[in-house]
């Protein structure tokens, strides 16, 4: 969460010329509900099982820049599966980063949880996180976007 994935994602598409997609984005357009009204309504483990079937649909897209939630991308099942499909980047923030952007956001379910819950769904999410094929520490977004096209294309 607020790691800056939609961001670096669209600079991203746009240096590779290739389509930018949102797996919560696509969960939101085909429920025709918002995250926290799924979770409200349907509950979280309804919302988990979407978003592993949206993903197998856009893992099978080609050129495309995709962007998980923190959940899915701590999903040991949805992890290897990006890892078959395509290149796997952490954008990795401290907590104190992540809460100074997000703390306050009421659009986020899992924020409800406390500070001291959401350090260990972190810590939890860190150990599926770490088997991405790029870990980047949070910089500018146009840096990051240019050290993935690098890496991506073999020239570091």
């Amino acid at each position: 969460m607020c790691s800056g994935k939609t961001t670096v994602g669209n600079l991203l598409a746009e240096k590779l010329g290739w389509n930018f997609l949102d797996v919560d984005e696509e969960i939101e357009k085909r429920e025709g509900l918002t995250i926290p009204e799924i979770f409200k309504q349907k509950g979280e483990r309804y919302f988990r099982k979407l978003e592993i079937e949206v993903l197998k649909e856009l893992a099978s897209l080609h050129r495309v820049i995709v962007s998980t939630g923190g959940g899915l991308g701590a999903n040991p099942q949805a992890m290897k599966l990006m890892k078959e499909k395509g290149f796997v980047v952490w954008l990795k923030v401290s907590f104190e980063e992540f809460l100074k952007r997000c703390g306050n956001d009421t659009s986020r379910p899992l924020l409800s949880l406390g500070e001291e819950k959401l350090r260990e769904l972190l810590k939890e999410r860190e150990r599926v996180y770490s088997q991405a094929h790029l870990i980047l520490e949070s910089e500018d977004p146009e840096s990051m976007a240019e050290r993935i096209v690098a890496k991506f294309n073999g020239k570091s």
